[in-house]
């Protein structure tokens, strides 16, 4: 039965990341993709320069319109900035209750421009972090939430131990910034689980979090446990990776649809 996946997150105008970027990753794992807008960003390759909100009004009208006609297997939720948003769409899913939630905390841009505002963060940790099945954060949003510095992969279990005591059923702390390693943790409150991350000699990695989340989402609704789909989504934006799009004059994105351009005798 085909799965219904719903991201709730920003748009980026230059389609390697947000809303773009997690509609892709929804086709290429065979679901059908919705999404309700939060924000709309001016962005390239090389940054941010604006960013227009969606009023709360609008995004929570966004969220009924889909829960009241279709049913939603599994919900991504990526880019938020503002406290009033976050409760807005906290409320609604309160209400609709979809059986998985995938939190990528978004909190700054690839070129450091911010995407969530300072005091959106405790709203953010109040209001969804218990509601999600999964959060993902990169170490330093795993920092920001946790309140704890990671330097060393030994200090991911901390920060990921803090991070359930919040309310999260899961956390996958992604260990990209670490300068020795890039492997992932994935915690339940009880077992820890550790995925070997490839470094990639590439710059078009523009979106990754994004992609990635979405593929845990995609892959939980189709019924993998976690840990099988930590494993299937990070074979996915590896493969993404290593066949980025040299797009723009800046960092470019991944490429979503591998398979089906290998399949189609495209790949270059």
């Amino acid at each position: 039965m085909l799965k219904h996946l719903l991201t709730i997150a920003g748009s980026d105008s230059s389609g390697g990341a947000g809303i773009q970027a997690d509609l892709k990753t929804f086709a290429a794992h065979g679901t059908f993709g919705m999404s309700v807008i939060t924000a709309v960003t001016a962005q390239n390759t090389c940054g941010v320069t604006m960013v227009q909100d969606i009023t709360p009004e609008v995004v929570e009208a966004q969220i009924a319109a889909v829960f009241d006609d279709i049913s939603v297997d599994a919900v991504k939720i990526g880019m938020l900035s503002r406290p009033e948003t976050i409760k807005a769409i906290a409320a609604s899913l309160r209400k609709y209750q979809p059986k998985v939630i995938v939190l990528d905390p978004v909190m700054i841009s690839k070129s450091g421009y911010p995407l969530l505002q300072p005091e959106a963060c405790e709203t953010l940790i109040n209001e969804l972090l218990p509601l999600a099945t999964l959060v993902t954060p990169n170490l330093p949003e795993a920092e920001a939430i946790s309140g704890m510095k990671v330097t060393r992969k030994e200090e991911m279990r901390p920060v990921a131990e803090k991070i359930i005591s919040l309310g999260a059923k899961a956390v996958l702390v992604k260990g990209g910034h670490l300068s020795d390693t890039a492997d992932d943790l994935l915690f339940d409150g009880q077992t820890e689980e550790w995925f070997a991350g490839e470094r990639i000699a590439t710059k078009n990695t523009h979106g990754t979090g994004c992609t990635l989340s979405s593929s845990l989402a995609a892959n939980l609704a189709k019924g993998m446990s976690l840990a099988e789909a930590v494993q299937a989504s990070k074979a996915y934006v590896t493969e993404a990776i290593a066949h980025g799009i040299a797009l723009g004059s800046g960092c470019g994105p991944t490429h979503h649809f591998v398979d089906l351009y290998r399949k189609a005798g495209m790949l270059e």
